[in-house]
């Protein structure tokens, strides 16, 4: 596979601008083959920057009627909730933009048990898809990337990790809370036509550099470096890749 392209922008604010502006245009080029776009959102602080700069910025030239939304991840809680990762993204994109109803596709996770949850997501996408042996294939997945390296909710060490049939399955971590989340896997990040990493801050710094460095020998620990989606773009501000080689 090819190397990552890694972007780095002077601080958070241009990054999410830079984001911002790599949505749109994926979407404008997807659109003119396509006759919709599969854009997964991700949750955290430095994406819901970009999709508030998005919604200011850019949402005008986005058609939303064409665009279907979906998430990476969703911590077991209400939709409502402060943790919740589609409170998140509609606070910020979602409550600003005319897209439809019927294209906003959140994970329930709230539902009980979590791994009822992580099979009705998964029978909801499957629907969505075209429910055949083939893993799904996203435009564009955009994903956030913790200090432990971390990426969407699979955690170093899950047994998530070595899924690989299953779209959708539960975590139970102590890592970070909330304890009860579900999560897409590695296989379904991988058939993104484009993954797209936002990383901010000096506390990502060691885990963007050591993927940098050295992706395979990175993946070890970090499950960040084990997406293997065909395009991949790290967008990364300046206190976060202090030590990495700088392009673009």
């Amino acid at each position: 596979m090819p190397a990552d392209d890694f972007r780095v922008l002077p601080d958070a604010q241009a990054l999410a601008a830079a984001a911002s502006d790599l949505i749109a245009a994926r979407i404008a080029d997807r659109l003119r083959v396509a006759s919709r776009f599969t854009l997964v959102l991700a949750g955290g602080s430095t994406p819901r920057l970009a999709y508030e700069v998005l919604a200011k910025r850019r949402a005008a030239a986005v058609p939303w009627e064409r665009v279907h939304v979906f998430w990476t991840d969703e911590r077991c809680v209400a939709p409502d909730d402060p943790d919740s990762n589609f409170g998140s993204a509609k606070s910020a994109l979602l409550d600003h933009v005319p897209i439809p109803a019927a294209n906003v596709h959140r994970l329930r996770a709230e539902i009980a048990p979590p791994s009822a949850a992580a099979d009705e997501a998964e029978r909801e996408l499957r629907e969505f898809f075209g429910d055949s042996d083939a893993f799904p294939q996203f435009d564009l997945v955009l994903l956030g990337v913790g200090e432990d390296g971390h990426t969407a909710s699979l955690f170093p060490g899950d047994p998530a990790l070595a899924e690989d049939t299953r779209w959708v399955v539960p975590v139970e971590t102590d890592a970070k809370p909330p304890r009860h989340r579900i999560t897409l896997t590695l296989p379904v990040l991988d058939g993104a036509h484009e993954v797209v990493f936002l990383a901010a801050g000096a506390s990502k710094q060691p885990v963007v550099s050591a993927i940098r460095r050295d992706r395979t020998a990175a993946a070890r620990n970090h499950p960040a470096a084990r997406v293997r989606a065909a395009r991949i773009t790290w967008l990364v501000d300046e206190a976060a890749s202090r030590g990495t080689l700088r392009i673009g």
